[in-house]
């Protein structure tokens, strides 16, 4: 039976696709030196999806509690919220439309000043104007 783990990383304060180069041969070597069959690698406008297939729950579970799977789960972009790790093969919701990346938090974010009413006054001209009786 084949035993499938998902890891998907979204991008958080760098790309996800950093955290590939910097850590996706780590991870890759410990899966093989720890019984994985198969795995390949998604690339997604949100991050990335590393999907693994052992050949037992047993040696699935080994490679995830590793401290070199640990460490590399460790250092994602986003550590609070850009971390999933599953049994399983990704995308198992079966959803026909892509995730939409979450807006990035804005510190400065307010309303707007209401605009000031500006006022036009006209001085009257202050001439003398002699009235004729003619």
């Amino acid at each position: 039976m084949d035993s499938w783990l998902s890891i998907e990383v979204l991008d958080g304060t760098f790309p996800a696709r950093a955290w590939q180069r910097a850590h996706g041969d780590d991870l890759t070597e410990a899966a093989l030196t720890n019984g994985a069959g198969q795995w390949t690698w998604h690339v997604h406008g949100w991050g990335v999806t590393l999907e693994i297939e052992f050949d037992s729950e047993d040696r699935r579970d080994r490679f995830r509690a590793l401290p070199a799977v640990t460490a590399a789960l460790d250092a994602v972009p986003d550590p609070d919220r850009g971390l999933l790790v599953y049994p399983g093969r990704g995308g198992g919701s079966g959803a026909q439309v892509p995730r939409v990346p979450r807006p990035k938090p804005l510190a400065d974010a307010g309303a707007l000043p209401t605009p000031e009413v500006e006022h036009l006054m006209r001085l009257a001209t202050t001439e003398l104007v002699s009235v004729h009786d003619g």
